[in-house]
């Protein structure tokens, strides 16, 4: 017979699901099951040869072991004793062997003592329930084994009943790192291993109810909810009674076949809008069951996906499970904010990106309200680096794997209102057992549409699904048209007549994403779009410390990884630490389900919401000139029903409202009442009007003279070296750096192509992943444009004006700028207008940007300004940045980024006031047909550019002012399209000004 270890390696690389009871519904508050989270004995192994021998066996000596907190992952124990985390995208950090996997293969052995519940006494069944364990297990109670864990997101239930003691039963699990199943959890994420989801005992009574499914559907004709229930019980459970209290339904069925359907009359449909459930029971002889339920139909037609019969407009975010100290160990409270943030952020949606979540996740969603995407726990991406060659997807020794993985998630989750599509998985090609799942689970559920984004050709899904699409591709899908529609163009007519939603899209990573507002429109205005899934929710970043004990937030590298994806796992709306970034901002005020537009006699609001009125909403405006309040007052929208639109008459704001400079009208849409998510008042939509004529803000000519002595000229508080032209001292304050600037620290949209590290170079046109050249840092550095050399050409006065010429240019290159500085005195004050003109334009190269930086010294500590805010913005991102007078700590106005990077620009700088203790207050204004934004900085654009994490900054040796009239946009290019031509920026004239004001 075979050894213990023997057996464990068999099982370990064998394709096969393993056998276990038959998977059903989850039950949150079960009455009926015990934890056995908590404290256990564990030991780790290199590999499973060199396990601890007999650890199985119940008097195993386990007291020199440790004791580690099950849910965990071993390598995220806070003392860091069992190796460490491995973050990859698509590459393996294994050699490519399927299904094999390498003798170095770290192995945990778990240990438990436990004893039964006394009340358990007599109980004819007991479950031992796993939640989730990274990658495969063999479970030993007692010394037998009770069975195999395969399906690392995946529950399983074993039947341990004849292998229990009333009294001091010993569990041992072992558990290995990489498994056969490794090959199918490629997902693009932390490699951790462990028993990180719980473990529980599940009793089940004389007369139990094992598994219970109402199917709950609306009919949005008649306003009436259907149940059509499932009871799977034992014959001693009968005769079974179901209850809904508030419908009047309590019903006794006296034996499965007489259990039907039944109309139970008027219900309020769920939505993620109006997510109303209804407490219902379902009692057996021995044991009831407490459900909440949500009437629901999702159904499509033709290429419209309808709810309760109503087109989906879905504003979604891809959910990874994720903590930065913990993993993917679930943390509810953390967990319930990061979708109520969601909610304040006017996200209505959430794909399970890639598996599915822990079941408590699903039970949230469906009290607070969104949509989901619940996807199978399955990613074969490696396999597309070797040709697809040996693809579980489409191998005959997967198929019942698959097929069984696809089952278990659609019975464990079968019970969610929020739960409109099922997702076979992600990034794993194509074959026949994904249309083998696909076939199983409509066989199932027919009730969801089946998801999936590589079924290119549309063979087993019900809906078309795309990635990084960019926007003219998008086009050609909706209209049947080109690659961008399928590989195969005879199918295009086909797959033109379904619902499309892009699975992922806009890609969060660092300062981004840019083209938000752009897709936002597109997703509302080509035919079929139902909208998309930004990538995604949050920064994956692990808490740990250098050397020296700085805490930092690390990422793929960081641990000594032998291969890994760098920042790539750095792609979130919000920051590792739970910030919200600007791009999350961007998310809510272009996805906005109550945009106001503007129209020459009308203001005009309207309600794109699911399935709600704007009756909870307060509707205010605002009139401003240069930055002052002139009225304001309420727009009566009243309770405007979801679908559609009201035109509301201009407020009364007076004969100079449109002459007067600087004359802004701002609407507001803010909660007038709490909701579950949010307290009153928070702002749900904030558009902003310009009334007149946008001038030119005109230079002031000269008032007074420029001072030349020796080396120095003076020109009012600030002093430049008379030969150069450079800044020495504004204020008396020294200046260490001055000038015009080109560079930007790259974004990580400027600096990755296509799934980051991977830079074909080439244009995917099915997924859109990608951007044609390389990227856009790479062509500046390759420029030197992060190593411009001024020379000085003239400095000399002109009249009034003291005039500097230079040229900017670098080592071995003739592209740069020449730049005209004209510095003139006005009342007292300091006024500089600059030029900008391209020498030797190169065509194949944009600019980072165009701007003036002034390094003061590091004292000023506090901000105020007219203009855009509050939050930076770009010419891709900017619809959450609106005009006004605004506040912020110098240390505030920039984002802790990942990676450091370009951040902190706001466009449209009319005032500026630094202060400080021990500097001088600084008052800046800006002028010309350039106007510039600004951003105000510790570290400068080089500093920034040479910094892989925040803490490998240097202190900061000044502050850093930048006046930019111009900044190359954003994009997605870090894993999708570059930046769209409208906002990219190619070497241009620049004209711009500003005023320096000393007190």
């Amino acid at each position: 017979m075979p050894t213990y270890a023997e057996r464990f390696a068999a099982a370990l690389v064998d394709t096969a699901p393993a056998p276990a009871e038959p998977p059903r519904s989850w039950r949150p508050g079960d009455p009926w099951r015990h934890s056995l989270d908590g404290t256990w004995r564990f030991h780790l192994s290199d590999s499973p040869a060199h396990a601890p021998v007999g650890a199985e066996q119940p008097g195993y000596d386990d007291s020199a072991w440790d004791e580690v907190r099950v849910p965990s992952h071993w390598v995220l124990d806070p003392q860091r004793r069992y190796g460490n985390p491995i973050y990859t995208n698509i590459v393996m950090p294994i050699p490519f062997d399927p299904p094999y996997v390498p003798d170095a293969n770290p192995t945990g052995d778990y240990r438990l003592r436990f004893d039964l519940p006394p009340a358990w006494a007599g109980l004819p069944r007991v479950l031992l329930r796993f939640d989730g364990v990274e990658s495969f297990a063999m479970v030993t109670l007692n010394g037998a084994e009770v069975g195999l864990l395969r399906g690392s997101r995946l529950p399983t239930e074993l039947d341990v009943t004849a292998h229990l003691e009333p009294t001091g039963n010993v569990l041992h699990v072992r558990v290995a790192q990489w498994s056969a199943q490794t090959w199918v959890e490629d997902q693009d994420q932390w490699w951790l291993p462990g028993i990180f989801r719980d473990v529980s005992l599940v009793g089940r009574p004389v007369g139990g109810v094992d598994d219970v499914w109402l199917r709950a559907s609306y009919d949005h004709a008649t306003g009436h909810g259907h149940l059509d229930p499932e009871v799977r019980a034992g014959a001693d459970a009968w005769p079974v009674t179901l209850r809904v209290g508030e419908l009047g339904v309590d019903v006794t069925w006296a034996s499965a076949a007489d259990v039907q359907g039944l109309d139970v009359g008027p219900v309020t449909p769920w939505s993620a809008d109006v997510p109303r459930r209804y407490a219902a029971s379902v009692a057996g002889a021995g044991e009831t069951v407490d459900l909440q339920v949500g009437f629901r139909t999702v159904e499509i037609r033709g290429r419209d996906l309808l709810v309760n019969g109503r087109r989906l407009r879905l504003r979604g975010v891809n959910r990874h499970e994720y903590h930065p100290d913990q993993g993917r160990v679930f943390d509810e409270a953390a967990a319930r904010e990061g979708l109520l943030t969601m909610k304040r952020h006017n996200v209505n949606a959430v794909r399970t990106s890639h598996y599915p979540p822990h079941p408590r996740l699903l039970d949230l969603c469906d009290e607070i309200g969104l949509w989901v995407i619940d996807e199978c726990d399955l990613e074969t991406h490696a396999f597309e680096l070797h040709g697809w060659e040996g693809n579980p997807s489409d191998h005959p020794a997967w198929r019942d794997a698959l097929v069984d993985r696809m089952l278990r998630m659609v019975e464990r989750d079968k019970a969610h209102p929020c739960v409109v599509l099922w997702s076979l998985g992600n990034e794993s090609g194509t074959g026949a057992n994904l249309a083998a799942m696909a076939t199983a689970a409509r066989r199932r559920d027919p009730s969801r549409p089946i998801h999936y984004e590589s079924d290119y050709e549309g063979a087993y899904t019900d809906v078309v699904s795309r990635m990084y699409t960019p926007l003219l591709g998008m086009a050609d899908l909706a209209e049947g048209r080109g690659r961008a529609h399928t590989r195969r163009p005879a199918q295009a007519r086909r797959l033109t007549d379904r619902p499309m939603l892009l699975c992922e899209y806009a890609h969060a990573m660092g300062n981004g994403p840019g083209a938000l507002a752009e897709y936002e429109e597109a997703f509302s205005t080509l035919p079929g779009w139902h909208g998309g899934f930004v990538w995604e929710w949050r920064d994956h970043g692990l808490r740990t410390t250098t050397a020296d004990g700085t805490e930092f937030f690390g990422y793929g590298g960081d641990f000594g990884e032998v291969v890994h994806d760098g920042s790539f796992v750095m792609d979130g709306l919000v920051l590792s630490d739970g910030t919200c970034s600007p791009g999350l901002a961007e998310l809510a005020a272009t996805g906005t389900p109550v945009p106001v537009t503007f129209e020459p006699d009308a203001v005009v609001v309207t309600n794109l919401h699911h399935a709600r009125d704007l009756g909870r909403l307060a509707f205010t405006w605002t009139w401003a000139v240069d930055g002052e309040v002139r009225g304001e007052g309420v727009l009566d929208v009243g309770a405007l029903p979801a679908g559609a639109s009201v035109r509301l008459p201009w407020p009364d704001l007076g004969a100079d409202a449109r002459t007067a400079a600087d004359s802004w009208l701002t609407v507001t849409a803010a909660l007038a009442v709490d909701e579950p998510w949010a307290r009153a008042g928070h702002v749900v939509t904030r558009r902003q009007h310009r009334l007149d004529a946008a001038g030119v803000p005109l230079p002031p000519e000269p008032t007074g003279a420029v001072h030349v002595r020796d080396d120095r000229v003076s020109v009012g508080p600030v002093e430049l070296d008379a030969a150069t032209g450079r800044v020495l001292s504004v204020g008396g304050a020294a200046v260490s750096a001055s000038g015009v600037e080109l560079w930007r620290a790259p974004t990580e949209n400027d600096s990755l192509g296509a799934f980051g590290s991977y830079e074909t170079g080439d244009v995917d046109e099915t997924r859109g992943h990608g951007a044609p050249g390389a990227p856009s840092s790479q062509r500046w550095r390759a420029a030197g444009l992060d190593r411009l050399v001024p020379r000085t050409t003239s400095a000399r006065l002109e009249g009034d004006d003291y005039v500097v010429v230079q040229r900017l240019l670098p080592a071995q290159g003739r592209h740069g700028a020449c730049v005209t500085y004209r510095w003139r005195v006005v009342d007292g004050d300091a006024v500089c207008l600059v030029h900008v003109a391209p020498v030797a334009v190169r065509t194949d190269t944009t600019w980072p940007r165009i701007g003036y930086r002034l390094a003061l010294p590091t004292g000023y500590a506090d901000a105020a300004w007219y203009g855009s805010g509050p939050g930076e913005a770009y010419p891709d991102s900017a619809a959450a940045s609106l005009v006004g007078s605004w506040r912020a700590a110098v240390d505030d106005l920039a984002v802790g980024y990942a990676v450091p990077q370009e951040t902190g620009h706001r466009p449209g700088l009319r005032r500026l006031t630094l202060t400080g203790d021990g500097v001088p207050r600084l008052e800046v204004t800006t002028y010309g047909p350039h106007r510039p934004g600004f951003s105000v900085l510790r570290h400068d654009a080089y500093e920034l550019d040479r910094a892989a994490h925040p803490h490998e900054l240097p202190p900061s040796r000044a502050t850093h002012l930048y006046l930019d009239a111009f900044q190359h946009g954003l994009g997605t290019r870090s894993c999708g399209p570059d930046v769209l031509p409208e906002h990219q920026l190619w070497p241009r004239e620049a004209s711009f000004g500003f005023r320096l004001r000393v007190r």
